[in-house]
């Protein structure tokens, strides 16, 4: 039977211990300070303490992120050993996760999407995608993928300085609590899959609400991946929202059964909700100083969207980086940092970019592209994008 206040044995016959177990507001300022794992045990004590912490995890509305790069002690990916224990510290209780980790040290089992049988517990601890959806909770919506290079902020602190990772290991995880006025689906479409039916329950289609799409493609290059792209990238170019991503090595997600070996496909999540604002700039391939970098960049600051609760994602081509800087290093992700002090800048370098000049507001979509005006080669898309 489940007790109204904690027992004696737990408190003590104390004047705190008869505040702890009575008096809600006292209780609920605690456990703003309590990480959220340590939160759900805490609920379980009684129901005064189970009613304060789901009010606290309510209030848990935004977002954050784990980042980690460099060689690890251990032999698997240094992201993996970074969630296994910066999870415990997190505040808020992740809905959607979003993964991006270099492919040259993510140890990715070639056939981890066709393995239809209960994995043994030996193969789940060899299988690191396996790994990283055991570190979520289990109705935690996952995307992940893997690619050439990644761009991380350290994690801890929006205002650290971003960091290209043109190669070396890198990852991050970027959480999603659930948000009021914010809804976020995810997607994994492949050429059996993609369908009408299949873009309506993402929210890409007959969705009014509908504001930004992060898309990433994979093996689209092979026979028949670039009408699969054009067909889904036409259907999004026809609605006013912000559309960004790229071409990635590899991706998985919850649909673990969507491709079949060898397989073209595409990934991604859609946010919509009044609360969402969007904008993004295309850093075109003639754009090789320092200078003109970070003009190009300042045109983001146009839209005036808020920092807080705000995330930047940098989208490059692997051909970029410092090939394009006369062999200097960071230049794109150190222009943003001088433009936008406070917001954390995550990204990737990969085969092939998907934006273009866009702002996405409330009442107003300012700028129209076609899908070949979505599809770019030596450029980087800078973007923003804002929770409420």
């Amino acid at each position: 039977m489940e007790r109204d206040a904690a027992s004696p044995n737990i408190l003590g016959e104390s004047k705190a211990g008869y505040i702890l177990s009575n008096v809600a507001e006292v209780v609920e300022r605690i456990l703003t300070f309590v990480p959220t794992k340590n939160l759900l045990r805490i609920a379980s004590v009684c129901r005064l303490w189970r009613n304060c912490a789901h009010r606290v995890l309510r209030r848990q509305q935004k977002l954050t992120w784990l980042s980690a790069s460099g060689s690890p002690i251990y032999e698997e990916h240094v992201l993996l050993r970074t969630m296994a224990e910066d999870l415990e510290k997190v505040y808020l209780l992740p809905q959607t996760a979003l993964l991006m980790v270099d492919r040259e040290n993510f140890n990715w089992p070639s056939s981890y999407r066709h393995k239809k049988a209960r994995k043994s517990e030996d193969e789940v601890e060899s299988d690191p995608v396996e790994r990283l959806r055991r570190l979520l909770p289990s109705t935690c919506d996952v995307v992940g993928i893997a690619t050439s290079g990644i761009v991380v902020t350290p994690s801890g602190s929006p205002s650290s300085p971003p960091e290209e990772h043109e190669e070396g290991e890198a990852g991050f995880s970027l959480l999603f609590p659930a948000m009021d006025g914010v809804t976020i689906r995810p997607f994994h479409f492949c050429k059996k899959t993609l369908n009408e039916s299949a873009m309506e329950e993402a929210g890409l289609i007959n969705n009014p609400d509908l504001k930004v799409v992060l898309i990433f493609d994979y093996e689209t290059w092979k026979a028949g991946g670039g009408r699969f792209l054009n067909k889904l990238l036409e259907t999004l170019s026809q609605n006013n929202v912000l559309i960004i991503g790229g071409q990635v090595e590899r991706a998985f997600s919850n649909n673990t059964s969507c491709c079949s070996p060898g397989s073209f496909g595409a990934v991604g999540l859609t946010f919509s909700g009044s609360k969402i604002q969007g904008a993004s700039v295309l850093v075109d391939q003639d754009v090789n100083t320092p200078k003109a970098a970070e003009a190009t960049i300042q045109r983001l600051k146009a839209a005036n969207i808020p920092e807080k609760n705000t995330v930047g994602f940098m989208f490059a081509c692997v051909g970029r980086g410092h090939n394009s800087y006369n062999n200097q290093r960071n230049v794109e992700a150190s222009a943003f940092r001088k433009i936008f002090s406070n917001i954390p800048l995550l990204g990737f370098f990969g085969n092939g970019e998907i934006g273009c000049d866009r702002i996405v507001k409330a009442n107003y979509t300012l700028s129209e592209t076609d899908a070949d005006g979505l599809q770019h080669s030596f450029t980087t898309v800078m973007s923003l994008v804002h929770f409420g």
